[in-house]
C-alpha cells in the first residue's frame, strides 16, 4: 500500500518561510506528477503547484514568485518551499501524486494534510 506523508507545517508570522515535505512510501515503481493542494476553511481545495517526473512545473497565480516546488526522485519526495507567507496562505496543505505500485498501474494518492497558519 502506498502512503503519502506530509510534514513541515506550523505557525509562522507574515513574511516568514516554511518548507513542506511529502514522502511517498510502500511498493513504488514510479511516480509521475506530484502536486501540492491547499484548502482553507470554508473554501474549496485548490492546486498550489505541481511538478512532473520530467520537471515541468505549474504554479497557482497566487503563489508565483513566492513558492517553489521541487522533488527528489531517488527519495520519492516532493517539497514546497514557501517564502513571503501571507495570512491568506493559511490552509491545510495536501500532497497528491500519481504512483505506480505493486499492480504496476498508476493510481492517485493523497496525504492527510499538514496545517499551515500564517498569523502575527
Amino acid at each position: 500500500q502506498v502512503q503519502l506523508v506530509e510534514s513541515g507545517g506550523g505557525l509562522v508570522q507574515p513574511g516568514g518561510s516554511l518548507r513542506l515535505s511529502c514522502a511517498a512510501s510502500g511498493i513504488i515503481f514510479s511516480i509521475n506528477d506530484m502536486a501540492w493542494h491547499r484548502q482553507a476553511p470554508g473554501k474549496q481545495r485548490e492546486l498550489v503547484a505541481s511538478i512532473t517526473d520530467g520537471g515541468s512545473i505549474i504554479y497557482a497565480d497566487s503563489v508565483k514568485g513566492r513558492f517553489t516546488i521541487s522533488r527528489d526522485n531517488a527519495k520519492n519526495t516532493a517539497y514546497l518551499q514557501m517564502n513571503s507567507l501571507k495570512p491568506e496562505d493559511t490552509a491545510v496543505y495536501y500532497c497528491n501524486a500519481g504512483v505506480s505500485g505493486a499492480n504496476r498501474r498508476f493510481s492517485d494518492y493523497w496525504g492527510r494534510g499538514t496545517q499551515v497558519t500564517v498569523s502575527s
